[in-house]
């Protein structure tokens, strides 16, 4: 079973790692309790969208960055080996009506 709070946590940690940052320095930056941080990227508690908003930004990095990774590695592990870079027409006009109203 694939469970997306592992993929989350680990994307954050690859970030954060990347980043050179301490899980101290991202928590505290993020006003994340440390502990919990360290459950969220180990894949054992699921973060809220609040909480992956506030780490995304203490790690100076795009949330769409952050859930792009997680989406590319869900789909590497269904066996999909294709992933569109672009969004179908469809739905962009749907979110074109929706801008205009």
């Amino acid at each position: 079973m694939i469970l997306v709070r592992q993929e989350i946590g680990d994307v954050l940690r690859d970030v954060r790692l990347q980043k050179g940052r301490t899980l101290r320095q991202v928590a505290s930056r993020a006003s994340v309790a440390l502990g919990y941080l360290s459950e969220v990227e180990r894949g054992q508690k699921e973060a809220s969208s609040e909480i992956l908003a506030s780490v995304a930004e203490a790690l100076d990095t795009p949330i769409s960055t952050i859930m792009r990774e997680v989406g590319d590695r869900l789909a590497v592990i269904e066996g999909i080996t294709t992933v569109p870079d672009t969004l179908p027409d469809d739905l962009v006009a749907e979110f074109d009506d929706l801008a205009v109203r």
